[in-house]
């Protein structure tokens, strides 16, 4: 079927880590199994990484519905000096 994303900007600053949670990226495939969703980071933060919460450290490059709706998922800001702002999108 048809694959629909809708995602919410995430706005990190300097040293922040944010766990994504439904309501941010948010997918349907038109199938009843959403948690066989698999998302792929294609470009990944400029200063932070996406990690999985059970290997902190460790940036991913895809996760899954399931882990979103476990909220196992998190960006993390490397806390670099004047990076500013930094949106997930």
């Amino acid at each position: 079927g048809d694959i629909v994303l809708l995602a919410k900007p995430v706005t990190l600053t300097e040293g922040d880590r944010v766990t994504l949670m439904t309501d941010v990226p948010v997918a349907t495939d038109g199938t009843s199994k959403p948690e066989k969703l698999l998302y792929a980071v294609s470009l990944p933060p400029v200063h932070g990484q996406i990690e999985h919460i059970n290997y902190p450290g460790v940036p991913i490059s895809s996760y899954s519905q399931l882990d979103v709706v476990a909220q196992k998922v998190s960006d993390v800001h490397d806390n670099s000096h004047g990076a500013g702002k930094e949106s997930l999108r």
